[in-house]
């Protein structure tokens, strides 16, 4: 569940274009890298080339909505540290 914290946020304009319902899923993955190459192949477009710093210590990925019925889907992997 989302609900914006500001009116102008990118939640807010979400939630005004598109309306209540599912924002994004996410996959928690054991290799990030090699599930966006495979998603890649697959013909998925992603939103970025590499992984980026997300919530909850995780390194995320999301999958362009337009692939995916106008869901976003986020693929997620915990940083491991040593």
């Amino acid at each position: 569940m989302l609900q914006a914290t500001a009116p102008d946020s990118a939640i807010a304009k979400f939630i005004e274009k598109k309306g209540e319902g599912i924002h994004h899923i996410a996959f928690l993955v054991d290799d990030i890298l090699a599930e966006m190459e495979r998603l890649h192949k697959e013909g998925f477009v992603l939103l970025s080339d590499s992984p980026k710093k997300g919530a909850d210590n995780k390194m995320v990925c999301f999958v362009h909505p337009q692939d995916t019925n106008g869901v976003l889907i986020e693929i997620c992997q915990e940083i491991k540290w040593v």
